[in-house]
């Protein structure tokens, strides 16, 4: 109930994101309503004036009445192009702003696909909302104002089309109803199919090594039959309602002309009254023509409950306080973390990491290492216990001041950024990652941080040195590591690596080890490792166990303990 709340809040707000394209539609879609209403009435009169050999100043005022529904027909066009547009762009930066902004764990469970569907289109869908709304409220006018009419010349002509109309909206109201689920579920098949195609496009390589082609084919193409389900169900009922009303749409109009033909034989109507009434008749039994109209609003309802439904999901609070003069004292007290399903991953952890000081964290698969990197730079926030750094919790921290501190370098790193000067100098301040303009490769830190991360020899064979675009850029598993790490090395106080030298060769492994550990920078490091060397260099070993915190010492004090020698086993499945 919540999301469909929020669903519809949004869409109340997309319609008013359109602005003055929304009202400017409003008015052009009054305007013609009012000129098709008057039409019928103007026709009459000519009719009746040409009879009587009267003045054609009522076929002058017809033809005027036409002119002005060509324009609104253009104008209707224009103003609804350019709402939508504007309300769906302004989805389009909110979405994505908000989707950085929330706890990495929320967006974990999407797909990308799904995300990016939802984005691209049911944003779309939900921009049309103003459209939808402004149109299908128009599009009612002409055949109520007709029985308005009708019961003006006689009423009744008016009560007739009025029970026709009465019927005609009971089976509109259930299409609304029946056809809001199927769409719905259409969307949510979609962008499941979308997020397991990405999935397979991005491993495409080792589909095709495995030769598992036609298994994957399979695969994204499950879901195809439950699609095809809502497809063939949201068609299905537009089709019956459209029938229905097309139906009882003919009898409405025949009833009508059968009444006003008797009210012209009894003298009740003259001859110009009953083509109006013709004509007005038509009019009312044209609303089944607002079912297109309905199945957009639909549309964009259950578009914006699929867009509502990410927007909904809590961001993660910004401080305000900047960080004091420190070496990257990090401390965690009580820590917290849940899965979804309330397995505890870190069980009240507390954790003292010296200003300066390695600290490598090991465990066994599952034992929530990398949890605890992600506490410790506030890539999300424990469920309970607080992470301060140099005394500050991190809850409280500027986040710029935040980011420019902490440094994570990752097992599979994604590199961001146009060229690879970008990409190693993403996350510092603007005049240290924008590449100098006085002909200089690199600014400092990002030769310095390449160096670290020996990766500065490769960067400079590239055509275009630091400046190549990371597009035109060809990349072993173990070069791209190197410059998540180089990124990472860019940082000014704590340097958390999850599992970053995995596709290193030995040598390479050897000298960013040494960068690491060393005392150069004076950088607080944090080492998600399940190697035995980089635990034994590091000058305390936390040892993690099903959540909690084991043990904290020097390796060699811990090596005594042969569940701790264990974790370096390699059937201790160890990730």
């Amino acid at each position: 109930m919540p999301t469909f709340a929020a669903g519809d809040r949004l869409l109340r707000q997309t319609v008013l994101a359109g602005g003055g394209w929304t009202v400017a539609l409003a008015a052009v879609a009054l305007l013609g309503a009012a000129a098709e209403l008057l039409l019928p009435a103007v026709l009459g009169r000519a009719v009746d004036a040409a009879l009587d050999g009267g003045s054609a100043g009522w076929a002058v005022s017809a033809g005027a009445l036409v002119v002005v529904l060509i324009c609104v027909d253009t104008l209707t066009d224009l103003a609804s192009g350019f709402g939508a547009a504007r309300a769906t762009a302004g989805l389009r930066r909110s979405l994505p702003r908000h989707l950085f902004a929330v706890d990495v764990r929320a967006t974990r469970r999407y797909p990308v696909g799904d995300l990016v569907g939802r984005l691209v289109g049911q944003a779309a869908d939900a921009g049309q909302a103003g459209n939808a709304v402004v149109l299908a409220t128009v599009a009612v006018l002409p055949p109520l104002g007709s029985v308005v009419a009708l019961a003006i010349m006689e009423p009744v002509l008016g009560v007739t089309l009025l029970a026709g109309l009465g019927l005609l909206a009971v089976l509109m109201r259930a299409f609304v109803a029946d056809a809001s689920t199927a769409t719905a579920g259409y969307q949510r098949v979609l962008g499941d199919i979308a997020g397991r195609l990405l999935e397979s496009l991005s491993g495409a390589r080792t589909i095709a090594a495995a030769g598992t082609t036609r298994r994957e084919e399979d695969r994204v193409r499950a879901a195809l039959p439950e699609l095809d389900r809502h497809g063939r169900r949201t068609w299905g009922l537009l089709a019956r309602a459209s029938a229905r009303t097309s139906a009882v749409a003919p009898l409405l109009n025949l009833s009508v002309i059968a009444v006003g033909g008797y009210a012209l034989t009894a003298g009740w109507l003259t001859p110009g009254e009953l083509v109006a009434a013709v004509r007005y008749a038509a009019m009312g039994a044209g609303l089944g023509a607002v079912l297109a109209t309905l199945n957009h609003l639909v549309r964009s309802r259950a578009g914006a409950h699929r867009v509502a439904e990410l927007l909904t999901q809590p961001t993660t609070p910004v401080g305000d306080r900047p960080l004091p003069p420190g070496g990257g004292a990090l401390r965690l007290r009580g820590v917290c973390v849940h899965a979804d399903d309330g397995r505890p991953v870190l069980d009240g952890v507390d954790l003292d990491v010296p200003a300066g000081a390695t600290v490598a964290v090991v465990g066994a698969s599952g034992a929530g290492k990398s949890t605890l990197a992600a506490v410790a730079g506030r890539l999300y926030d424990p469920d309970r216990g607080e992470v301060r750094l140099d005394g500050v919790p991190l809850r409280d921290l500027d986040a710029m001041a935040l980011r420019r501190a902490v440094g994570y370098a990752f097992d599979r790193p994604v590199l961001i950024g146009v060229t690879v000067h970008d990409a190693i100098g993403l996350a510092l301040p603007v005049d240290s990652a924008v590449p100098p303009a006085d002909g200089s490769p690199a600014t400092p830190a990002v030769l310095r941080a390449a160096r670290m991360a020996a990766v500065a020899d490769v960067i400079e064979r590239l055509p275009g040195g630091y400046r190549t675009p990371l597009a035109d850029t060809p990349l072993s598993g173990g070069e791209t590591q190197r410059l998540g790490l180089a990124r990472a090395f860019a940082a000014e106080r704590l340097l958390i690596l999850d599992d970053a030298m995995s596709s290193l060769d030995t040598a390479t492994e050897h000298r960013i080890t040494e960068a690491v550990l060393g005392r150069a920078g004076g950088r607080t490091r944090l080492v998600v490792t399940h190697r035995t060397a980089a635990a034994a260099a590091a000058d305390l070993v936390a040892w993690l166990d099903g959540g909690r915190l084991r043990g904290l010492a020097p390796h060699r004090q811990l090596w005594a303990d042969p569940d701790y020698r264990a974790v370096f086993q390699p059937a201790g499945g160890l990730s």
